[in-house]
């Protein structure tokens, strides 16, 4: 059955399994019972861990240049997110041959005028979204980055300001990484979203095999084993 802008039954249910996937990956990856085993958080520790230890280095030169390390990723992404919003924008302009070649294509489905413009739109939106979870993020880290150069010095400190302004940094550390994370999962899901412009059962399959990607990693990947003790300060028995 096809509707007015020539989706069909199948492209609803693809389009609701896609919204469903990203905001259950969402849930349980940063708010779900099992959220605090998956790797993001993980890492929220050791960036805890790591704005403590810098407490006791008079010289922070280490800590700015993996501030500068982390802005530059996110800087890169963030540019990636605009050329990609520029180059999604530009496929409006070939919608009748686009149409038309996907006429003659066997494994796809013909999509009309308005239904190919408007998944073209929502991919660019989903890259738009990325570009704003990029920027702040690169906005929040350079706020750390001041949080850092705040920290009091390594001796003569009042323990009460040298934990208050830990925190500050490392609150606004854990913020970045969250947004960052956020951009990177909008580019992730992206991936399966094209796999609309060749069908919704096409549609379904790539946003599944992305969304068990991804949750993988998350939990079960090789990266995720390394943490097999989630308190960084807990030391591993001895063997």
């Amino acid at each position: 059955m096809t509707g007015i802008i020539g989706f069909e039954t199948l492209d609803i249910i693809g389009a609701a399994f896609f919204a469903a996937s990203w905001i259950g990956y969402h849930f349980a990856v940063e708010m779900g019972p099992h959220a605090g085993k998956s790797l993001n958080m993980r890492m929220n520790l050791r960036r805890a861990r790591w704005i403590r230890e810098s407490m006791a280095r008079d010289n922070r030169i280490v800590d700015t240049q993996i501030m500068n390390g982390l802005q530059n990723g996110t800087a890169f992404f963030a540019s990636t997110s605009l050329i990609a919003i520029g180059g999604t924008l530009t496929l409006l302009q070939s919608t009748d041959r686009v149409v038309a070649l996907f006429s003659d294509i066997p494994f796809g489905t013909a999509p009309t005028r308005a239904a190919w413009e408007m998944k073209v739109i929502g991919l660019a939106l989903i890259f738009g979204y990325a570009f704003f979870k990029f920027a702040w993020s690169y906005r929040l880290f350079n706020y750390c980055v001041i949080l850092l150069g705040s920290l009091p010095p390594a001796k003569n400190h009042e323990p009460a300001d040298a934990e208050r302004a830990v925190h500050e940094a490392t609150e606004m550390n854990v913020a970045g990484g969250r947004h960052f994370n956020r951009g990177q999962r909008a580019f992730f899901f992206a991936l399966a979203y094209m796999g609309w412009f060749l069908g919704p059962t096409t549609f379904i399959l790539f946003t599944g095999a992305v969304l068990v990607a991804m949750y993988r990693r998350q939990f079960a990947s090789d990266a995720a084993r390394v943490f097999r003790y989630p308190d960084p300060t807990r030391q591993p028995p001895e063997s």
